[in-house]
């Protein structure tokens, strides 16, 4: 790990993804998680003050990364939840299958580098009667600014932690076998179109 991604990538990460627009995005999804809840890529730990205590019995938090689990400790200090850190990359989950009630994505889907091997993983873990809630930036639907994604994504990939512009996150959910319950879609106010196209909603099996 270089100097970079040790010590500045937390902080630019936390910054980008705690933005007024992102953290509306978030408080849209996250406080319907109930029961025995994943969460893939914890990050900075923004989602943590969002759970709702009364409705989530247990939080499986996943975060592969050292420094980013560092910076999300004060955050799960304060949290009202039983946690348990997973330290894996989201294609390697440790769970039995069917035993989760919720599985949480925000923005971290665009950084894994197998999606839908990941994908796979979530499937399985989650009960049968349980419910993905996702909320993902990805594959403009313009296709001027999807030509710009392309265009960008070499570069900003490694500045922003492996982080992809375009990956369709509607049609990589539904190849992975997830039945789209709800999805809205559109640009973020306030950022850049390349990396302000939105998508948020519920799945499940």
């Amino acid at each position: 790990m270089g100097l970079y991604e040790k010590y500045l990538l937390p902080s630019v990460i936390n910054f980008a993804c705690s933005s007024p627009p992102v953290m509306y995005q978030r408080r849209l999804v996250v406080p319907e998680a109930r029961g025995e809840v994943l969460e893939i890529g914890v990050g900075s730990g923004l989602n943590a003050p969002l759970y709702n205590p009364a409705k989530v019995t247990k939080l499986w938090a996943l975060e592969p990364s050292v420094a980013m689990r560092e910076k999300a400790a004060d955050r799960f200090a304060a949290l009202q939840i039983p946690y348990q850190w997973l330290d894996l990359p989201g294609e390697q989950l440790p769970l039995p299958d069917q035993s989760v009630d919720t599985v949480v994505l925000t923005f971290t889907l665009c950084t894994i580098p197998e999606p839908l091997t990941a994908l796979a993983q979530i499937y399985r873990v989650l009960k049968a009667d349980g419910k993905l809630l996702f909320c993902e930036h990805g594959l403009a639907p313009d296709a001027d600014i999807a030509r710009w994604q392309r265009r960008v994504n070499p570069l900003w990939k490694p500045l922003a932690g492996g982080c992809n512009l375009y990956r369709p996150i509607d049609k990589l959910l539904i190849e992975s076998g997830f039945t789209l319950a709800e999805l809205q879609t559109g640009y973020l106010p306030k950022t850049p179109k390349i990396a302000g196209f939105n998508y948020w909603g519920r799945a499940h099996k």
